[in-house]
């Protein structure tokens, strides 16, 4: 809830929005990327990177969405502001008049686009955390022992501090206007993710074998591993934090 009851300056924007796309870049390569190898290690006596490969498949399915959505956003943001130029009466003997109309029409169908890739940025982060935490939810659900079971929460509760942050942190550089209920709906979603990933987890331990469950957990944590290279690279450090004015941590040397 920090995008809506804090206003950060604009230098801890800066250091945190790079924070936040290490915690997913680590949580990628170190969490997910050696999880699911290694459970490909011992399903199948085959040697070839079948987490390798799939972490390719989710960051090449990721990249398609978002470059359909952007595309789909942009054509969107185009037509309507063609009808709005033919909706304007023309006057051919003054060009100022006629470049006003075409102005504002740029203008606002570039607001529109940025609105919306705004809202796709924060969409696509929100859906990467919550699917990280409905799998460590699983694997609390699964734990053999009620011993596993504690050491994997206060595990999956630390982590979640962190991934937070990073959250909070990301929405704040994607949500300037900082609205209540987007604030909270992502708040929510984000905190009940991991309760239904534990549901989860004791469906698939009481119906599925435990080889069933240990294939569903290493193909999802492959694909997410992807997900979360994509996002981290994408639309944390290729974009960062833009701030208004010159801020002494934007510089190579801090990043």
């Amino acid at each position: 809830m920090s995008p809506y009851f804090m206003k950060w300056n604009e230098g801890f924007l800066i250091m945190g929005t790079q924070f936040a796309a290490g915690v997913f870049l680590g949580t990628a390569l170190m969490h997910f990327l050696s999880d699911s190898n290694e459970t490909f290690g011992e399903l199948t006596d085959t040697e070839y990177p079948f987490a390798f490969m799939l972490a390719c498949a989710g960051y090449l399915m990721t990249m398609a969405a978002d470059c359909l959505v952007s595309h789909l956003y942009a054509k969107k943001s185009t037509h309507a502001s063609d009808l709005e130029l033919q909706a304007n009466p023309s006057n051919s003997n003054s060009l100022s008049s006629d470049a006003k109309p075409q102005d504002n029409g740029s203008r606002e169908a570039q607001a529109s686009f940025t609105r919306a890739t705004s809202l796709g940025d924060s969409v696509l982060l929100i859906a990467a955390l919550c699917f990280h935490s409905v799998f460590e939810g699983i694997a609390i659900g699964v734990a053999e022992t009620k011993a596993d079971a504690w050491r994997a929460l206060w595990t999956v509760c630390l982590h979640k501090i962190f991934a937070a942050v990073a959250m909070g942190i990301a929405l704040l550089r994607m949500m300037p206007a900082r609205p209540l209920l987007s604030s909270a709906t992502y708040a929510f979603a984000f905190a009940i993710s991991t309760p239904i990933g534990v549901a989860i987890g004791i469906v698939i331990d009481s119906t599925t074998q435990g080889q069933v469950a240990d294939w569903i957990f290493a193909i999802s944590m492959g694909l997410a591993c992807g997900v979360f290279i994509y996002v981290s690279i994408n639309h944390l450090l290729s974009k960062g934090y833009k701030p208004l004015n010159k801020v002494a941590v934007d510089t190579p040397r801090y990043r």
